[in-house]
This record gives C-alpha cells, sequence and structure tokens, in this order.
C-alpha cells in the first residue's frame, strides 16, 4: 500500500518579507502564499509598497528581511527568472522595434508556449494588421496590448501585473479578465495591482494586504 501523496508546497511563499529604503520601512513584515491556479489582488494605499513588492519578486529589487519560497525551496532569482513575467508601468517594449520584433526577442529569451506563436498572439490580442508597425506608433492601448501578448506567448508560471487595466477600455479589461481566468484554469497563478474597483474573477480574489 503507497502512502498518499504529501501536499504540494506553495508556489510562492513570503515569511516576515520587508522592504526598506533609506532606511526607512516600505512595507512589511509581510506573510502570503499563492498557489497554481490562484490569483491574488495586492491591495494598498498609493506609496504602501505594491509595485516594489512585484519589483523583489521579478528580480529587480533585494529582499532586505524575511523569505521567499518557490514550490517549497528558497528563492533565487537566477534560477527563476523563465518562471515569472513582469508587466508594469513601463512596458518594456523597444519603441522602434515592431510588436512582432519585441515579441520574437522576448521568445529568444524565455522561449514560447506549446502551440503558441507570435502572429496567433498577436491576432489573439487585437492587433492583427499592426503587427509591423513600429510600436511608437502604436496608440497607448495598442502598446498595453503587444505587452499583454507576452502573456499569451511566454511559458512563466506566475504572472506579476501592475495595473495591467490601465490604458484599456472595457474590452481590453475583459479581455485581461479571461488571459487571468484562463491563466489560473491551466494552473499559473498571478498578483496584481489595480486602482479600479475590478473584479478579475468570477468569485471573490486572493488578496494581499500591505503594510508597515
Amino acid at each position: 500500500m503507497t502512502a498518499p501523496d504529501a501536499v504540494a508546497p506553495p508556489l510562492l511563499e513570503a515569511r516576515a518579507l520587508s522592504f526598506y529604503r533609506q532606511d526607512e520601512p516600505v512595507f512589511g513584515p509581510l506573510d502570503f502564499s499563492l498557489h497554481e491556479g490562484e490569483v491574488a489582488l495586492v491591495e494598498g494605499d498609493n506609496g504602501s509598497g505594491k509595485t516594489t513588492l512585484l519589483r523583489i519578486l521579478a528580480g529587480l529589487l533585494h529582499i532586505d528581511e524575511g523569505t521567499l519560497t518557490w514550490r517549497g525551496k528558497p528563492w533565487r532569482r537566477e534560477e527563476h527568472l523563465g518562471d515569472t513575467l513582469f508587466l508594469g508601468h513601463h512596458l518594456g517594449l523597444k519603441a522602434d522595434l515592431t510588436a512582432r520584433e519585441n515579441l520574437v526577442v522576448a521568445a529568444g529569451l524565455y522561449g514560447t508556449r506549446d502551440g503558441r506563436s507570435v502572429d496567433n498572439v498577436l491576432a489573439d490580442i487585437g492587433l492583427a494588421g499592426y503587427e509591423d508597425e513600429p510600436t511608437r506608433r502604436l496608440s497607448a492601448g495598442q502598446k498595453k496590448r503587444a505587452a499583454l501578448a507576452g502573456l499569451l506567448l511566454l511559458p512563466a508560471t506566475l504572472w506579476l501585473l501592475d495595473e495591467p487595466y490601465a490604458n484599456l477600455d472595457r474590452i481590453g479589461i475583459d479581455m485581461v479578465n479571461r488571459l487571468l481566468e484562463q491563466h489560473a484554469a491551466e494552473g499559473g497563478a498571478a498578483l496584481v495591482t489595480s486602482h479600479g474597483a475590478v473584479s478579475f474573477l468570477h468569485g471573490e480574489p486572493k488578496r494581499v494586504r500591505m503594510h508597515v
């Protein structure tokens, strides 16, 4: 008789996580966990450290205090670059490259999801006919869509989305909701910040509350 499988550890877990700027606390100590299939809304006032938290998890800032684990093992930035995908206020697009060229560069670094190609994700995201326009010529909403196309293309498990609804109309907001629901259904996870009162999932999302 075989023993039952142990409960899988969280995809991501933070314990007593804190960050300081010039010796002043920005947030923490913060405890939270995120499992596969979960989407969490990061809540807090302006300046509470929501973007800072996402930048830490993206490997752009160092942890000052506390611990992070990934699937039960210590989190190490260099080992998880392809596991996380950060979309912030700066979209990470080269202005003189086309939407297609920006995605080709990203795919060259991190690979692609099975069954996905640059052209089909651009079509799915609503940029059919704009694939070869230099990004600088696109509207703010189209630039946001070009960045969101990376979510469909790249094989990251954890999405870190800082204000993903900004510069999008209602159709675009609904599209982001669908992307999140699909990602969670496929076993992915996401941390999302949003100033708007957007219900991005059917039901109540998990919440991470920032505090000092």
